[in-house]
Formats: C-alpha cells, sequence, structure tokens
C-alpha cells in the first residue's frame, strides 16, 4: 500500500472532505450510537464526521501518523474514537459493526482476488441489518458491484454513483 506519511505529517486534512454521498447517508441514518468501521481511515477524512454524529467508531489504517492525528483531535473533542494502526488485510474485527466505511482503499491492493478476500471478510462483520459504504476509483465499477451479485446473501445494491457504493446487508431477505 502507498505510504501517507509524509504527506500527513506535511499538511493535515490531506485527503479532503468526505463524499456528500457518505455525509447525506450518515445525516439521514436513524440509528443512535451505531458502532462503525472505518477501513484504511488516513487521518479523519469520514470518522470523525461519523463520531460528530455520535457513532461510536473504530478506525483502521497503516499510517501511524494519521491514526495519532485522527486520534489526538478525536481526543480534544470528546469523540468515541478507536484508532488501530494494522492492515485492513491483517486486522481481525472482534465484533460486528452497524456500518462498514471502505473509502478508496480497495484500489490499493494488489489484486482482485485480494480485493474479494476483502470485501468477503468485511461483509461478514456487519450485521444484518447493516450497510457498507465504499467509495473507489472507477478500476473497480465492476468488481465492487459484481462480488454483491455473486453473493446475494451479502448484501444488495441501493445506489451505485460512477464508482461510490451504498449497500444493505442482507436487504434480499427482507
Amino acid at each position: 500500500m502507498t505510504d501517507y506519511v509524509k504527506e500527513y505529517q506535511n499538511k493535515r486534512n490531506a485527503c479532503g472532505k468526505p463524499f456528500t454521498e457518505f455525509v447525506e447517508f450518515i445525516k439521514q441514518y436513524n440509528k443512535e450510537s451505531a458502532t462503525v468501521m472505518d477501513l484504511g481511515c488516513g487521518q479523519w477524512r469520514d470518522t470523525l464526521f461519523i463520531a460528530r454524529k455520535g457513532h461510536s467508531v473504530t478506525a483502521i489504517d497503516t499510517a501511524k501518523t494519521g491514526i495519532s492525528q485522527m486520534v489526538d483531535d478525536a481526543k480534544n473533542e470528546g469523540l468515541k474514537v478507536e484508532g488501530i494502526v494494522t492492515d485492513i488485510v491483517d486486522y481481525i474485527p472482534e465484533i460486528q459493526f452497524d456500518v462498514i466505511v471502505i473509502d478508496r482503499v480497495l484500489h490499493m491492493l494488489p489484486s482482485d482476488q485480494q480485493r474479494n478476500v476483502i470485501l468477503e471478510k468485511y461483509a461478514k462483520v456487519v450485521n444484518e441489518t447493516g450497510f457498507i459504504l465504499i467509495a473507489d476509483t472507477p478500476q473497480n465499477k465492476n468488481l465492487i458491484p459484481g462480488f454483491f451479485r455473486k453473493n446475494r446473501s451479502r448484501g444488495k445494491l441501493l445506489k451505485i454513483k460512477t464508482a461510490l457504493f451504498l449497500l444493505k446487508i442482507n436487504a434480499l431477505n427482507e
């Protein structure tokens, strides 16, 4: 994976603001105090916005600098954020989550096989009424919906916009 440490050291909030679709989803999400996992969180782009809405966020990234900055900012604001420095490939979640955010991370993995492994792994830790929010590069615009069409029990695509996907887990069983 790309090393963002220098970028994070040179600029706070290097990745910019959350996607409008993520912001709108979280604003309209009606569950209080949800458990959210942000995979490849970087410095804080999605994590702090989500935590500011009253949710508890577990944020995973390989960039120690980004995690450290994010955790400091979360502590200063009194937000419920746990930052974990590890690779999403190696991390083993201990609980299920209401929402999982995968924001521009999948394209950084070396192969479609590994992207599918990550989708499989994290789709299993979203609770049965949960959601996965995915934004990625156009190179994966077929792979991501293809995974969920092939693995229908893992979820249903709610919305696709370019390479941004909102998925409801187990929605096909409702």
